[in-house]
């Protein structure tokens, strides 16, 4: 008969799991924590790794061609097989207008029709829309592919007609952008035009955004996908940017051709989500074992009579096992059962923030991923038995240690501790030699090696601690201190388990804030170092802001992104990353990257760009070499570096010229213009002027078009205005309205999902905090109620209640110290190297979450240490 069948062992767990439930009882709140935790994690993997951009525009097309929105690079890392990277680009891939007639040769296609998008900029409806508003345009007769019908009026017939989605709230007869509205279509905000009109707007003859294949009766999508797919093939059609092969989407497949941004920011959360479960599931490791070892180890008589009366080391092990899994394993399917809520609460509150999660992107939740709560819930408790196995693999054979409650000689405990002390050390080395992600990594894992080695330390640790603080306990501590002294001496490894998580709680934190913190400063101080502009003016360009009295110069700011091919440590990487398009002749005065090599003047050439002194060293490139960049795109262009600049955690690792950048976005109209003015732009008391606020501040007439035409000229003044739909102001550039008014906003790039990055980390990093604030209070609590006894004792042979609250306090404020010290020197190695390589610079904290950090470690500590032993269980 096996052991876990034994009947004896059966009884033995369940008479230990009445004895001891309270004991248990931390590590039940533990575990519905770990679970709950983990669980909502994987609906958000799961959700994420199902979701799909949103199929609006092309419901009613059974099969869209488009361009390949995603890039791929093979490389032959060091001695293994080819492995192929892959990343998501977020600028329209163009497919050429032949493609059209192509299709509408295929059997089985009634029609194909091509389908351009564009921005119209100018004046709303005669009802009172705002000055500057912006419409997103398209041919008449692509609103078939919604298919979106007229409800008043008629289609367009010239170019001056436009018919409007009900979401505009335009009627027939009124006047948008300049044109006369003569219908109204069901379906969102958009203005539709002529197809001639459509092409005109888009500005790039011979090339379409994607062209709808909509089908005979009758004919199955899969029938004419398959006859799609081989026209193409056969006519060797390739897209106008890459020259990859024409894709023909279906399904869900359809929406990443209508919005671009949502499949690689499902790829980005999809990265965020797996990065944070393996630091939740390490942290879940850490403390579990920890409270499970402290359970199993305060039992170390009852199982040394268990030993002496005939058990079996093998039924000892088992019976601790059933315990385990008993309580562990309602805890996991409670747990399991409050990830849903936890994970369904968390998404809703996701998806409303506006600008989050880019617009089309689904995440669903189908029924059946309601399913991996309970594999969860299993990993948690096959977790826990395999921390009993551990846990009591020498029963038999360190009796007596556990008798004394000391640590033993732990020689492999002891090797294995340095050996990953070590290892933190060279993870925290190796990120001051990497940036950016590498860099965060390598900080993260140097912080979970090294918390790993103190909690394999954690006796030595605390009796190395306790030697220093010996003798003032002792001398200035009076009776209380004398206590405390001894019982350290004595029970090193209690002393030892009730640090650890105290540690880990306040590694952990200061290196999740520190570490954002001390980019975040950083980048700012560069933003505002580099803006240096006057005046920033939206919805015009630097052409017609530079034609104002007083303007001495003006700069356009296109934001695109680039992907950089390159490899670390023999693996290959695609980076996408956020960059700017400037004019090189508008850069004095307003913005200043600080260059420390070559000139910026270059930049007025066309195949130039200028890198960041960070992005230069790991690319080993100078000022007249070469780098090797994807536009936003996918075009792949080889340019030659004119400067290197040192601000780029604020402007970016690259600067481009406009002229090379524009004709690869989307829509190249500037996101702002940024201009020096004669003697500053200043108000009455000498503040600086404001920037453009609302849509109606800026100085610029409608424009059309994305495919660089200009705007119309300007009216009035480059002056910032306030409100929406604000007067133009007349004559030169005017200063500041009223005094007082704010500076122009710091130029400062954003990283793709930076913003669902931060909100998704914010999120996890509470809840792992509060894992972890619990486990310091489980811990501290299961201690406490194991050393009753002992406090018993004491004020049996004399000590006073006042005096065990004393000693009790010493032992608090011990560990307390002890904690914020070792915790704050196991997260300063990697903070420091992660903030040097990042900033060059030293980690900074704000002084308000360093008080946060070490006022939530006293509370808890307090609470552990005194909640269990009540004053009347001491006056008992």
């Amino acid at each position: 008969m096996s052991a876990v069948g034994n009947p004896a062992v059966r009884l033995l767990a369940a008479r230990s799991l009445r004895t001891h439930r309270k004991a248990w009882a931390a590590v039940f709140a533990a575990v519905v924590v770990t679970s709950a935790l983990l669980g909502a994690l994987a609906l958000a993997i799961g959700s994420a790794g199902v979701g799909h951009a949103r199929v609006e525009r092309y419901a009613a097309a059974p099969v869209v061609v488009a361009g390949d929105q995603e890039i791929s690079w093979t490389t032959d890392p060091w001695g293994s097989e080819p492995t192929t990277v892959s990343a998501g680009l977020t600028e329209r891939v163009r497919i050429p207008a032949s493609a059209v007639d192509v299709l509408r040769e295929v059997p089985g296609v009634r029609a194909a029709v091509p389908d351009d998008t564009f921005v119209v900029r100018g004046t709303g409806p005669d009802s009172g829309a705002a000055a500057g508003e912006v419409h997103r345009g398209r041919s008449w007769e692509a609103a078939a592919l919604a298919p979106y019908g007229l409800l008043d009026g008629r289609e367009p017939r010239t170019a001056g007609e436009v018919v409007t989605g009900t979401g505009t709230g335009a009627r027939v007869g009124d006047t948008v952008a300049g044109r006369k509205v003569v219908g109204v279509a069901d379906g969102p905000a958009a203005l539709y035009v002529t197809a001639q009109e459509a092409r005109r707007l888009a500005g790039h003859p011979g090339a379409v955004d994607a062209v709808g294949v909509l089908a005979e009766p009758g004919v199955p999508v899969d029938t004419l996908h398959a006859r799609v797919r081989a026209a193409l093939d056969e006519a060797g059609l390739k897209d106008t940017a890459t020259g990859q092969p024409l894709r023909a989407l279906t399904g869900d497949g359809r929406g990443g051709a209508e919005h671009l941004a949502a499949p690689p920011a499902r790829t980005e959360l999809l990265q965020i989500l797996a990065a944070v479960s393996g630091t939740v599931l390490l942290i879940a490791v850490l403390v579990l074992s920890s409270l499970v070892a402290q359970a199993l180890g305060q039992r170390g008589p009852e199982r040394d009579l268990l030993l002496a009366v005939g058990a079996t080391p093998r039924q000892v092990r088992a019976a601790a096992g059933r315990e385990v899994t008993r309580v562990a394993g309602v805890a996991a399917v409670l747990g399991a059962l409050a990830a849903v809520p936890t994970f369904l609460v968390a998404w809703t509150l996701l998806r409303a923030r506006t600008g989050v999660v880019p617009e089309g992107l689904v995440l669903p939740t189908p029924p059946w991923l309601l399913a991996s709560v309970l594999v969860v819930a299993a990993l948690v408790v096959g977790l826990a038995r395999l921390v009993v196995l551990f846990s009591t693999r020498s029963t038999g054979s360190t009796r007596s240690a556990r008798r004394g409650g000391r640590a033993g000689k732990g020689s492999a405990r002891r090797v294995s501790g340095i050996v990953l002390l070590v290892l933190g050390a060279a993870a925290a080395v190796t990120a001051t030699a990497q940036g950016g992600e590498a860099a965060g990594a390598a900080a993260g894992a140097a912080t979970v090696t090294l918390v790993s080695g103190c909690a394999l330390l954690g006796p030595w640790i605390a009796r190395g601690a306790m030697r220093v603080l010996d003798g003032p306990l002792r001398r200035l501590g009076g009776a209380p201190g004398r206590l405390t002294a001894a019982g350290a001496a004595a029970h090193s490894r209690r002393l030892g388990a009730a640090l650890v998580p105290v540690v880990l709680v306040t590694a952990f934190a200061l290196v999740q804030l520190t570490a954002g913190s001390t980019v975040g400063r950083a980048a700012e101080a560069q933003a505002r170092a580099a803006t240096t502009a006057d005046l920033a003016v939206s919805g015009t360009t630097a052409e017609q802001v530079r034609k104002l009295p007083g303007v001495t110069a003006a700069t356009d700011v296109l934001r695109s992104t680039v992907v950089l091919a390159r490899t670390e440590a023999g693996a290959p990487r695609l980076d996408r990353l956020p960059v700017l398009g400037v004019d090189a002749d508008g850069l004095a005065g307003t913005l200043d990257p600080g260059v420390v090599a070559g000139d910026l003047a270059g930049l007025a050439a066309r195949g130039t760009v200028a890198v960041g002194a960070d992005m230069a060293g790991s690319l080993d490139v100078r000022p007249g070499s070469t780098v090797a960049l994807r536009l936003g795109d996918g075009t792949e262009k080889r340019l030659r570096v004119v400067a290197v600049y040192e601000r780029s955690l604020a402007l970016g690792e690259f600067l481009l010229p406009k002229a090379e950048l524009a004709p690869h976005m989307t829509d190249p109209f500037p996101a702002r213009v940024l201009a020096a003015t004669e003697g500053g732009a200043t108000g009455p008391d000498g503040s600086a002027a404001a920037p453009a606020t609302g849509t109606g501040g800026s100085a610029a007439a409608p424009a059309t078009g994305t495919g660089g035409s200009a705007a119309a000229p300007a009216t009035g003044s480059a002056a910032p205005a306030t409100g929406s739909g604000a007067a133009h102001a007349t004559g030169s550039v005017a200063p500041a309205i009223g005094p007082g008014a704010p500076a122009v906003a710091p130029e400062q790039v954003t990283a793709a999902g930076a913003e669902l990055n931060g909100i998704v980390s914010a999120a996890v990093v509470t809840a792992i905090g509060a894992l972890t604030v619990l486990s310091v209070l489980s811990t501290l609590a299961l201690i406490g109620a194991g050393r009753r006894g002992e406090l018993a004792l004491l004020r049996q042979v004399g000590a006073s209640v006042g005096q065990v609250r004393r000693m009790l306090g010493l032992e608090a404020g011990f560990l307390t110290a002890a904690g914020l010290l070792i915790g704050a020197v196991v997260a300063a190695l990697p903070l420091t190297a992660f903030a040097w390589a990042m900033t060059g610079g030293l980690p900074y904290l704000p002084p308000a979450q360093a008080a946060l950090i070490a006022g939530t470690v006293v509370v808890t500590v307090a609470a552990g240490v005194f909640l269990p032993v009540s004053g009347r269980r001491l006056r008992r």
